[in-house]
């Protein structure tokens, strides 16, 4: 099992070789994003470790530069920050999972064995709906080719409605996934954002996509 470790702390990089090579697994290591990614691009690998800070190109840049290029190797990233942003940035953009420093050298070996186990099935990069098209890792919205400048829960709740494309989701439903989990405001408040999307994704169009089902919640057309 190959595995491509992007780190540029020399002992932590040295250390978590020499812990996967006593584990049987064939290592390469680069020290700077730049060539990180260039690597990571051009060879095959069962798994990479891939540090955020990193001079260079940065650790999220490098996960989602390599996804927008259909590589789906799995990704485990590593960052000295504990934060739910962090980690939501980090599996937003593509990665497979995260640890925060100082970690297990145990638990980095589980991890890394459940992700080669797993294997690197394709995933879209673009969610499409007829002729609308979202980007989550560029955080683009297209339709009919032209870009929409969305606002960042805009772009949550298109996502989200596109993810569930045909099916009725319900505002409270919306809320849940697009809105902080201390959200004690008005159900209502999704029927605002319907209102701004709709003057972004459908009028300026001649085909509506986003329906109103009374009673129940709303539907994307797919």
């Amino acid at each position: 099992m190959r595995v491509l470790v992007v780190e540029d702390e020399v002992r932590l990089a040295e250390v978590i070789r020499r812990g996967l090579v006593a584990e049987g697994f064939v290592v390469d290591v680069e020290r700077d994003g730049d060539r990180g990614f260039d690597t990571a691009l051009s060879e095959a690998f069962d798994a990479i470790v891939l540090d955020i800070m990193l001079p260079g190109k940065h650790g999220y840049d490098i996960v989602r530069d390599l996804r927008a290029a259909q590589v789906w190797t799995p990704i485990l990233m590593l960052s000295a920050k504990d934060g739910e942003y962090d980690l939501a940035d980090a599996f937003d953009l593509g990665a497979d999972d995260y640890l925060v420093k100082p970690f297990s050298f145990v638990v980095l070996i589980a991890r890394l064995r459940a992700l080669i186990r797993r294997g690197a099935p394709e995933r879209p990069a673009i969610l499409r709906a007829g002729s609308l098209e979202l980007d989550p890792s560029r955080h683009r919205v297209t339709r009919e080719g032209r870009e929409l400048a969305l606002t960042p829960r805009e772009h949550s709740v298109l996502e989200f409605l596109m993810r569930h494309a045909g099916t009725v989701v319900t505002k409270a439903e919306i809320v849940k996934a697009v809105w902080d989990t201390n959200y004690e405001g008005d159900e209502n408040i999704v029927e605002v954002y319907i209102g701004y999307l709709r003057r972004k994704v459908d009028q300026p169009f001649s085909t509506p996509c986003i329906e109103t089902v009374r009673g129940i919640g709303y539907r994307l057309s797919e």
